[in-house]
């Protein structure tokens, strides 16, 4: 069966992050559809966020795997209450609480994200450190700014959609806690995630072929 993704990208990043994944899918004859999020835009929030990512799949009629990588799991559960979709995949992804904002989850559950700093030399290694050395200076050259307002608002989303949904997660992630994802996922979403035990936060750039296989396997259930 041929599948389509749509794929949204995290904060800071655009759709160029999606370059080694998307031949990969496209070799297992599947098509992707991607689309860059306003990410330096201080007053677009996770709603001004889907209603971009709803143009992009405007011309998909059917549905199709929507797949939010980290920020963008914020926004895919929004997308999924306003056109058919078939699965909703997490990617290293947050989780949308309704009624709060993800500053509020963060003061409930501090250890949802790792501490960050040391400047862009430790963004690289929050976000790249097991990708090529080629990928992640390639990755840096792009990184965007990435503006507050779809962490400090309070969710537009106010129940989840009823659709089935998987969650992968990078077991050397030092953006998102992987132990916070082992036990966030099963209660929040009621599935186990699946884990990439060597990845990075970005395993579209540093195992590209095997999140392919794994979003395959996934939109085939």
């Amino acid at each position: 069966m041929t599948h389509t993704f749509g794929l949204v990208h995290g904060g800071a990043h655009g759709a160029w992050c999606w370059e080694r994944l998307i031949p990969e899918l496209e070799q297992r004859g599947h098509r992707a559809v991607t689309m860059d999020l306003p990410c330096s835009d201080e007053e677009a929030g996770a709603a001004e966020y889907a209603a971009i990512v709803l143009d992009a799949l405007s011309s998909v009629p059917e549905p199709l795997i929507l797949v939010g990588h980290s920020l963008g799991g914020l926004t895919t559960p929004l997308v999924a209450h306003e056109r058919p979709v078939r699965r909703l995949v997490f990617v290293c992804g947050l989780l949308p609480v309704p009624g709060l904002s993800f500053r509020d989850q963060q003061a409930a559950e501090p250890d949802i994200l790792f501490p960050y700093r040391g400047g862009r030399e430790g963004l690289r290694d929050r976000f790249y450190h097991r990708c090529s050395p080629s990928d992640a200076d390639r990755a840096m050259e792009r990184i965007r700014d990435q503006a507050l307002q779809p962490y400090v608002e309070v969710t537009p989303l106010e129940s989840w959609p009823d659709v089935p949904v998987s969650y992968v997660m990078g077991g050397e992630d030092r953006a998102c806690n992987p132990a916070w994802s082992r036990l966030a996922v099963p209660q929040r979403l009621g599935v186990e995630p699946i884990e990439l035990p060597e990845s990075d936060h970005s395993p579209f750039l540093s195992f590209p072929s095997e999140l392919a296989e794994l979003l395959v396997g996934e939109a085939d259930r």
